[in-house]
């Protein structure tokens, strides 16, 4: 989740790399890369997309390869096709 608008405060864990959202952390330490990803797809389809998964994931990715920690610890589902800008600032825009 961006750390924008309504989900400034989200922060539920600060690291090394950068802050983490309260949604990808439980009891002191970051969930699992393929858990977090699944909650961003959640979240930009249930928020933003209107159910469209593939564009949800690419949401996704390229909102977490912007975030320190995942530039730090990459995974293999954020390689793949990202969201343009102009589809990030629109998601982005209905939050």
């Amino acid at each position: 989740m961006p750390f924008e608008g309504n989900h400034a405060n989200d922060i539920g864990l600060e690291t090394p790399e950068g802050p983490v959202c309260k949604f990808d952390s439980a009891d002191g330490a970051i969930k699992s890369p393929e858990q977090i990803f699944e909650g961003g797809v959640q979240f930009f389809m249930h928020a933003t997309t209107e159910g469209d998964r593939v564009l949800a994931e690419r949401l996704t990715r390229k909102n977490m390869n912007n975030l320190p920690h995942w530039q730090q610890h990459p995974f293999d589902q954020l390689e793949g096709e990202q969201a343009t800008e102009a589809e990030y600032q629109d998601a982005m825009g209905k939050l």
